[in-house]
């Protein structure tokens, strides 16, 4: 990281194949694969390769891509990328035949016939389920991806391949015309792909794939984001060039050989970390940092107690990756210093092996084993990456019969969350997402514990079920003979095993609470049409929309597997309904809350108040609180108000937000926003919420001092990730120095 190097970031994502226009990509040729794979692997079978080079450029035939360069220029980029992680050939002949099934006139059979029942059956769980009729286009992506994950627990080279093939359609995904598919395809390259990639450790995939879909998701952020690296890239190059020179210097001082490699956090990481912590840019510790890679692992920590004695060190920020390593393998010491200049850095420390598995993951695992080259499970378990047992919660999730979105909706929690570690009383590691809770971690042990848990004891002592565990924590569960989980209880998990299973024990009961939101949200939408549901024969229209009962239709309505719309239809045949705009939306308030605010222990029609203090909206895990002359208060979890009645178990209700609040609804969340005092502030605020999809229904002036400024604002957002990314997109604006909820307590 010289100071030269260091002066300058590229404001655009990696790899993109930026050509002028009427240019073709240069497409790699049949010798060129060849020669890559023989690069590695000597004995790769030239021919079986070549024709499958061959069938894949003969049947996408005269295909283009939106690009205009020939469609089999794809699945060769594919390929190639799969040889560059260094896979067996098997692997990338199923690149270069990926497509071939859904795009070409060719069958799984034909595959198998001319190439093997391998090549085949990774081909298949790659290929989408393009034949199926779906409802929507959420139901079709979460369908996908459940098969997907279906073939996935079977052969981790099937999302490699997948991983390679989203790459590459990233990298060219500027050539699509319409922004809003660059957009929705981007989405779901940063909720899925990105995070499948860290889950099997393919950090360089996960990184480039992060970046290519922060471009198209929030340009304008992104480039902030880079500005503000560049400036302090600048700003800091020759410290960090004396930092590096003294890290070198305690090496040698240790009689040690380690090659020392400067690193820069990447802006999407910056970004989230904006979005999760209220935070201004400059308070990010971790943006630079150098990583330190030796022989053996006692070599770690001799530098590790070098490093010590030498800088002062952030105990908070101490990582020991190696003694518990990430479920995706990762192994490495992280410790944060006060180095010279009084300038926080981050030390990561680890062998060689140790930066290979953390640079590919998985992938570093193909290697030759008794004169074959393939996978080697032995290895990749060695390195603490079994990919049976990494993906296994995925599998755990279909085994507990989630239905499809519900699936996505958790798998998306379990690839993001950082981790806790725990310990059963015998000394059993649990690894749980950061915020588990003591149903968590029952449902980790077994699902039969979960299903039977009564309590918890954390290091000895009884805690309620709400505790979030923290690592180190040794937790022993209390069981009764029968089944008690009630839906409350799923305010009480965080993991999609724990849900799925509380879930999959109480659907009998949920059938009343469907038929009730299902009916609430027909007759909204009759009203909305100009039609009064006292008038509407409810048998006559479930029947013309092949249900049996008007309780049925009902219930699938409210499930979300019938569409409003085609239920208007079937009362009017011929009607189209209205579409719902921005100005149809339901404001969630005290009037409304009743509907979109479910509780096993809610008495049906029974008045709620949004508290005050925290201004819950959907996405925030809620409670009730009987206040004296108010009735039942809804609250955050984490609200003050809460807290100072924790000793009142009594007076608190569960309570969930229903189905009906993820649908056409709007609702109030209050930030406080401390910014430098000077003219246009509060526009350029005010802009950043607008371009984030938020619209300001208030505005406060709080404290003002001749150097700051503090603003109040009241925003209609749809959730709590919509305020969340507002809270970012405030954060990264160089005059904001932190964004806060208001009244809202430190987990």
């Amino acid at each position: 990281m010289s100071s030269a190097a260091a002066t300058h970031i590229d404001r655009s994502p990696p790899n993109m194949e930026r050509r002028d226009a009427g240019a073709r990509a240069v497409i790699p040729t049949r010798d060129d694969l060849i020669d890559a794979v023989r690069a590695y692997y000597p004995e790769v079978d030239s021919r079986r390769l070549g024709e499958a080079y061959d069938f894949a450029k003969e049947k996408h035939g005269e295909q283009l891509r939106k690009s205009g360069d020939p469609y089999y220029s794809h699945p060769v980029q594919v390929a190639m990328l799969i040889a560059g992680i260094q896979l067996d050939q098997c692997t990338i002949m199923a690149g270069l035949l990926h497509d071939t099934v859904e795009d070409c006139d060719v069958s799984l059979d034909e595959i198998e016939t001319r190439f093997g029942s391998d090549v085949a059956e990774l081909v298949d769980g790659v290929t989408k389920l393009g034949k199926l009729d779906y409802k929507s286009e959420q139901s079709k992506q979460a369908e996908n991806f459940q098969k997907f994950i279906l073939a996935t627990v079977n052969d981790i080279r099937v999302l490699l391949v997948k991983l390679a093939d989203r790459l590459h359609n990233m990298r060219t995904l500027h050539f699509i015309p319409k922004e809003e598919s660059r957009r929705r395809i981007a989405g779901e390259t940063l909720e899925i792909y990105a995070p499948l990639a860290r889950r099997v450790g393919l950090y360089q995939v996960a990184s480039e794939l992060e970046d290519l879909g922060f471009h198209h998701v929030n340009p304008e952020a992104r480039a902030s984001i880079v500005a503000k690296l560049e400036e302090l890239m600048s700003e800091n190059a020759d410290d960090l060039e004396r930092i590096r020179f003294a890290i070198k210097q305690v090496v040698a001082e240790q009689g040690l050989t380690a090659r020392v490699k400067g690193r820069r956090k990447q802006p999407y990481s910056i970004w989230r970390k904006l979005e999760r912590k209220s935070i201004s840019f400059r308070d990010v510790a971790d943006i630079f940092g150098f990583r330190v890679i030796v022989r053996e692992t006692g070599e770690c920590y001799q530098l590790l107690g070098a490093f010590h004695t030498v800088w002062a060190c952030l105990p908070d920020r101490f990582r020991d990756f190696i003694s518990v390593p990430k479920p995706n393998g990762y192994a490495s010491i992280h410790t944060t210093v006060r180095a010279s200049g009084n300038r926080l850095v981050e030390l990561q420390i680890r062998t060689e092996e140790m930066d290979r598995t953390a640079e590919h993951g998985v992938a570093a695992h193909w290697t030759y084993k008794n004169s074959e080259y393939g996978f080697d499970i032995e290895s990749s378990k060695a390195a603490g990456l079994d990919p049976s047992v990494n993906l296994r919660a995925f599998g755990e999730l279909l085994a507990d019969g989630a239905e499809p979105d519900e699936f996505l909706e958790h798998a998306k929690l379990e690839m993001y969350r950082e981790h806790v570690f725990v310990f059963t009383p015998k000394g059993r590691l649990i690894i749980l997402p950061k915020g588990a809770m003591p149903l968590d971690f029952a449902y980790a042990v077994h699902t039969a514990v979960g299903d039977t848990c009564d309590g918890a004891k954390i290091n000895g002592v009884d805690r309620t079920l709400r505790t979030q565990l923290k690592n180190g924590d040794v937790v022993e569960i209390l069981r009764r003979s029968d089944s008690r989980p009630t839906v409350g209880w799923e305010a009480l998990t965080v993991t999609g095993r724990a849900r799925s299973a509380i879930r999959r024990l109480i659907r009998g009961r949920e059938q009343i609470e469907f038929v009730r939101l299902g009916r609430a949200l027909m007759d909204r939408d009759l009203r909305r049409a100009g039609i009064e549901p006292l008038e509407i024969d409810m048998v006559r229209v479930a029947r013309r929309a092949d249900f049996e009962t008007a309780e049925d239709l009902a219930e699938a309505i409210g499930r979300g597997r019938y569409d409003t719309s085609d239920f208007i239809r079937a009362a009017f045949p011929g009607h189209e309904p209205i579409q719902a705009n921005a100005h149809d939306r339901t404001l969630i308030d005290d009037q409304h809350a009743s509907q979109m605010i479910a509780g096993e222990d809610l008495t049906p029609g029974v008045t709620l108040h949004l508290g005050e203090c925290c201004h819950p909206i959907p996405g925030d895990r809620i409670i009730g609180l009987r206040e004296p002359e108010k009735g039942l208060v809804v609250h955050t979890i984490f609200c003050r108000q809460v807290a100072a009645f924790e000793d009142r178990p009594d007076l608190w209700v569960d309570l969930r937000w229903n189905e009906l609040a993820k649908q056409g609804v709007v609702a109030v969340g209050r930030i406080s926003v401390q910014a430098v005092n000077k003219p246009g502030v509060m526009a350029l605020q005010c802009s950043a919420v607008a371009q984030a999809g938020g619209n300001i229904t208030r505005v406060e002036t709080g404290e003002r001092a001749a150097d700051f400024l503090q603003l109040v604002f009241d925003i209609e957002v749809e959730d709590l990730r919509h305020l969340e990314h507002i809270r970012a997109a405030l954060r990264a604006l160089a005059v904001v120095e932190s964004v806060e909820r208001i009244e809202e307590t430190t987990n």
